[in-house]
């Protein structure tokens, strides 16, 4: 047993003396693409036991975002016992199935639309926005740069010339633009099917690993779970989604009166911020971290990237260079295999 994992147990353990409950050991669950550890508890308790290590996880910000969400009631864990200075936690266990191990044809839309209620609920938060950073024109340009950091160059293989550099900075800004301009909430950040869990599929939905909450952009996590790095569906489907979504925000006040045309604009450049920057992060776990299983999700990443990029010809200078001088990398990249996302 690892040292981390041998003092969290004891520390669970602990806290079951303190509460006049028999001792346990714990039973490690595959990790994140972060630095946590989670552990089920082998008595059968609906706890976990987190290890998040304090030199890579801001955990005050994660006791800070799970007690915005509770109090906008969402299903965020309730917090039993921490201790900071190590990184433990003893969470509530809100579902053992992620809800993408429960997402089919026809589960899809009931599961989709409980997602989007607790959305709502996020982004009705008035509290966040006096405790949260913003989602600025910084930290957008700098996710981005993971792209060109990454993706291109080292896993790729792709020498960037300047030229590319200032095609790639022109289509960042069009991106970076298109999220400021939108009303800003509190966005979750990851908000997609496998950070959402529960029971069985007629459970509440849990919301988990929101740690890196901002104030940003009203669609980014609308696209984050609608088009899903590890999911896909029909393209007028999530169209449709998008569009009962926004009259949903209107309803609350969230947007103005705001086109169905203009709403889709800002959800799809969005969601390219969003996907070349997981292009970007999907290389460097692989590269850095040796987590190679991420490279299995690039080609429905590249597939959403060129899809959207091949919709607006204001995107057309990127998607020709990305046609002809980055897609002939790409499919010579043992990971690649051609996803065809069906229009209906």
């Amino acid at each position: 047993m690892q040292e981390f994992e041998s003092r969290l147990e004891q520390w669970v353990n602990q806290y079951f003396q303190r509460t006049n409950r028999p001792i346990t050991h714990l039973l490690p669950i595959t990790g994140d693409a972060g630095f946590r550890r989670y552990f089920r508890l082998a008595n059968g308790e609906p706890l976990l036991a987190v290890y998040a290590p304090p030199e890579h996880e801001n955990n005050s910000d994660f006791i800070t975002v799970c007690n915005l969400l509770r109090e906008a009631g969402v299903n965020a864990p309730k917090i039993f016992a921490q201790d900071l200075a190590q990184g433990f936690f003893l969470l509530q266990d809100l579902g053992t199935h992620s809800l993408l191990q429960n997402l089919t044809a026809s589960s899809v839309d009931p599961l989709y639309r409980k997602c989007m209620d607790s959305l709502l609920k996020i982004q009705l938060s008035q509290s966040a926005k006096s405790c949260l950073s913003a989602y600025d024109e910084n930290k957008l340009q700098q996710e981005l740069n993971l792209f060109d950091r990454w993706f291109l160059p080292q896993l790729l293989g792709y020498p960037l010339t300047a030229e590319d550099q200032q095609l790639l900075g022109r289509f960042y800004r069009k991106l970076i633009v298109s999220a400021l301009e939108q009303p800003q909430v509190m966005v979750h950040r990851d908000f997609h099917s496998r950070n959402l869990v529960m029971q069985n599929p007629d459970s509440e939905l849990g919301v988990i690993d929101f740690q890196d909450a901002v104030i940003g952009a009203i669609t980014y996590d609308l696209v984050s779970l609608l088009r899903d790095c590890y999911v896909y569906w029909p393209l007028n489907k999530v169209e449709q989604w998008a569009s009962e979504y926004r009259l949903k925000l209107e309803h609350e006040g969230l947007i103005g009166v705001v086109s169905d045309e203009q709403f889709l604009r800002w959800f799809d450049w969005m969601g390219l911020q969003r996907h070349i920057k997981v292009l970007g992060i999907f290389a460097r776990l692989s590269l850095r971290d040796g987590k190679h299983r991420y490279l299995d999700d690039l080609p429905l990443v590249v597939a959403y990237t060129r899809s959207v990029v091949g919709k607006y010809a204001e995107l057309g200078e990127f998607s020709q260079w990305f046609e002809k001088l980055i897609m002939p990398c790409v499919e010579r990249q043992p990971w690649f295999k051609k996803v065809e996302i069906p229009t209906e």
